[in-house]
């Protein structure tokens, strides 16, 4: 689940161009040292838009994908957002969609050389490329290993035919199980996608499921629940909703199953091997920066009193357009000072083990009494413990982390 692909509220006209010397300027916070810093880039085309996504992606047959102009333009972006970010180390890359494994691995390794080229990439930084088993070819994943992708994330979603349909896929069972196989082979690290809570779904259906994507033994598994967003198919004509009391049965059986696996659930969707949590993402959890490229992407950047963020054009012919003449970028804003609480622990409490209470002050520039009142409030609800100076959701907080995030809304107290 990445944030930086949802959906917004903007148009893509182009913002005015900005000086370095307009981030720097005086403002409301004062932050000693800047975060870590990730790369993501959007790829938005994929071969069928899935019913139930609402992420910024495009239909388009692969033979039809304009490779060389896009990567053009990613670079062309790249090098205009450098002022922001000169003299930073990148210490994650993250190519998401869409479905970036439509593009070559020739494509990649030209993307891959061009990104070393502009930006300092930190020692063994760790570069995840997004894949569908659609997409898959034989030793096409060990040609993405060959171009210095170090990390696979497959998006399965069921091994089960029937919800395959119902979701949309391209790909069938035999496809989603070859493919995760091929990527054991060429990553040490790799990520399995899958959705629960889906439309009919039983207990021993889902057990199938999750039993099955074990018995690849992937490194890291992001399970998701199936949501009904805006906009999509699935909004339009809605399929029919998992009681919730058995989709909490579901999320009892998932953890079980991955415990027993020796994942550890450390985010509310994500189960890891000890040493494979995702780096990329985990960075986002603890409200890093990161800057984002290609059509639609979002950018979180900090400077020393304020904390930006930016969007791209959403339309990938327009994006192209823009972005050669150096104008892709489409919202700019500072965030304020007061939703600064709210934005960080919408983040740090999607963490099993929390945060320390310094990390808000170094991420935000503010004092911890900016959280105390909601702190105050979330123990009391039962929601959140306090150890030491680790904050972090309880077992009951995790389970209902909607509620415990939005008690740190500026409005909810």
């Amino acid at each position: 689940m990445i944030p930086i692909q949802q959906e917004a509220t903007f148009t893509d006209t182009p913002v005015s161009t900005r000086d370095i010397q307009h981030y720097m300027r005086p403002g409301t916070l004062q932050l000693g040292s800047l975060p870590p810093l990730s790369l993501y880039m959007h790829l938005p085309w994929c071969l069928k838009k899935c019913p139930y996504c609402d992420f910024n992606s495009h239909e388009m047959r692969a033979a039809d994908l304009p490779e060389q102009a896009y990567i053009d333009a990613l670079m062309a972006d790249l090098e205009a957002a450098l002022p922001l970010i000169w003299g930073r180390s990148v210490q994650t890359v993250f190519m998401g969609g869409g479905t970036p494994s439509l593009f070559s691995p020739q494509a990649i390794d030209q993307l891959l050389a061009g990104i070393r080229a502009r930006v300092r990439l930190a020692p063994n930084a760790e570069i995840t490329l997004e894949a569908n088993p659609g997409t898959f070819e034989k030793d096409r994943f060990k040609a993405y290993r060959a171009a210095g992708v170090t990390r696979l994330s497959v998006g399965v979603q069921s091994f089960n035919d029937d919800f395959l349909r119902v979701l949309g896929r391209v790909h069938d069972r035999a496809q989603a199980i070859a493919a995760v196989e091929e990527a054991a082979h060429a990553f040490d690290t790799f990520n399995l996608d899958l959705m629960y809570a889906l439309p009919g779904q039983t207990l021993d259906q889902l057990r199938a499921d999750v039993e099955t994507a074990l018995a690849l033994v992937p490194r890291h598994l992001s399970i998701y629940h199936l949501t009904i967003e805006p906009n999509t198919y699935f909004a339009k004509f809605p399929p029919a909703a998992v009681d919730g009391d058995l989709a909490a049965d579901m999320l009892d059986l998932i953890t079980d199953l991955t415990g027993a696996a020796g994942l550890q659930r450390y985010e509310v969707s994500a189960y890891a091997l000890p040493g494979h949590a995702s780096a990329h993402n985990l960075n986002y959890w603890q409200f890093g920066d990161y800057l984002g490229i290609g059509a639609g992407a979002h950018s979180k950047l900090s400077f020393a009193h304020r904390v930006v963020r930016q969007v791209r054009a959403r339309n990938p012919a327009l994006y192209m357009t823009q972005a050669v003449a150096g104008q892709c970028v489409v919202q700019d804003m500072d965030v304020k000072r007061f939703e600064l609480p709210f934005e960080f622990m919408l983040n740090a409490l999607r963490l099993a083990s929390g945060f320390d209470v310094s990390l808000f002050a170094e991420r935000t520039g503010m004092p911890l009494s900016a959280l105390q009142a909601g702190l105050d409030q979330a123990q009391a609800q039962g929601l959140l413990d306090v150890q030491g100076t680790r904050i972090q959701p309880s077992v009951r907080g995790f389970d209902f982390l909607n509620d415990l995030q939005a008690i740190f809304l500026p409005s909810a107290r």
